[in-house]
């Protein structure tokens, strides 16, 4: 088949209809499994799949900006009121707590990227604990592979999730509170004329200007000052959430090549070593919080478990624990992350000075 033959129009559609019924029975999959990310996860996988078969098809850029003005939105929704009186008691022990976690995973980042396991700073991007979708789309508009980032990112929020379930299981004898129940199609209110704004001012901004992560960081500063100051409130209905996870999937999903997926591959088991090490670290933490705070240790886990934030609120709220003191704890550590983090990646980076193996390849809509 000669090359133009492999990009008709035709062939495009079929390729496309692929990537849909792949996306559709594998998040349908993972979500039957409860694996957390299930709607990022599935279009990430079947995307994934479909490049590796040979697909031509590529995400172009103006939905994956919207994509991220959404994840800006859904990030300021974390900030609450609650959060500053929670701050006001214990804000100095849960600040040390969280720059802890940071900095232990800057050192494994670092290693990783010493010693070449990881390309320039991809490493320290995908061992921050916390924020994976936030970290994916920022570290794809630092400079860092953000395929290989969403992989280590995305393999720890499914072991992290998976260790805090066990633990709470363990801890709780099995017993639940009740799974939450999903709106899809919520009744729309006040907040989302503002949503809409917030997600119009990123797309703009994103569209308009050389911020990197402007899409992205533009409604969440704004929502976020809205959100802690009781001036409006942010409603995200789920399927906007699942259509914006899905366009951030393919993204990274289309841009794997089998030399991309081979160099992960390779990498798999120290990734693997990191992840473990940065739990057992958190763990720690959680029991030196226990003893400092009088808290229960389940609380403390969960509060100190290195992401993500959305599946520790569902094991939390499924759970006998003190819900704001967790998503207090989880949420500072979250805007840390992301303020913290790409000065970190780029400090560190140059730091380690070896183990930049092969250039970033350029990502699809580059």
């Amino acid at each position: 088949m000669t090359a133009p033959e492999k990009f008709t129009p035709a062939r495009q559609a079929v390729q496309w209809l692929s990537l849909l019924v792949a996306t559709g029975l594998l998040t349908a999959l993972l979500r039957a499994m409860a694996l957390p990310a299930a709607l990022l996860l599935g279009p990430m996988i079947a995307g994934i799949l479909v490049a590796l078969g040979g697909a031509g098809i590529r995400m172009p850029r103006p939905p994956y900006i919207l994509a991220q003005a959404v994840i800006g939105c859904l990030i300021a929704r974390a900030a609450t009121p609650t959060i500053l009186h929670s701050l006001a008691a214990d804000g100095h022990l849960f600040v040390a707590v969280v720059l802890s976690s940071i900095a232990a995973s800057a050192v494994i980042g670092w290693w990783l990227c010493r010693h070449g396991v990881m390309p320039g700073s991809t490493g320290i991007w995908g061992t921050s604990p916390g924020g994976a979708t936030a970290m994916v789309v920022m570290a794809d508009a630092y400079g860092a592979d953000a395929r290989l980032v969403a992989f280590m990112q995305y393999l720890r929020v499914l072991c992290v999730a998976l260790a805090a379930t066990a633990v709470a299981r363990i801890w709780t004898g099995g017993a639940t509170e009740g799974a939450l129940t999903v709106v899809w199609f919520p009744p729309l209110h006040a907040a989302s004329g503002v949503t809409a704004v917030l997600i119009g001012l990123g797309v703009l901004t994103g569209l308009r200007t050389h911020i990197p992560s402007g899409a992205m960081l533009a409604p969440l500063c704004i929502g976020a000052a809205l959100r802690l100051t009781g001036t409006a409130d942010i409603e995200l209905p789920q399927w906007l959430l699942a259509v914006s996870y899905a366009v951030i999937g393919w993204r990274i999903g289309l841009g794997f090549t089998r030399d991309v997926a081979r160099y992960a591959a390779r990498a798999l088991p120290l990734i693997l070593v990191s992840i473990m090490t940065l739990i057992a670290f958190c763990g720690g933490l959680s029991w030196i919080l226990s003893w400092l705070t009088g808290v229960d240790a389940l609380t403390a886990y969960l509060a100190t478990s290195p992401g993500g934030l959305d599946s520790v609120a569902v094991i939390a709220a499924t759970t006998a624990v003190d819900m704001p003191f967790v998503m207090t704890l989880q949420t500072l550590r979250f805007f840390l992350v992301i303020l913290l983090v790409p000065p970190m990646a780029r400090f560190l980076a140059g730091k380690a000075g070896r183990g930049v193996t092969p250039p970033r390849p350029t990502l699809p809509g580059e």
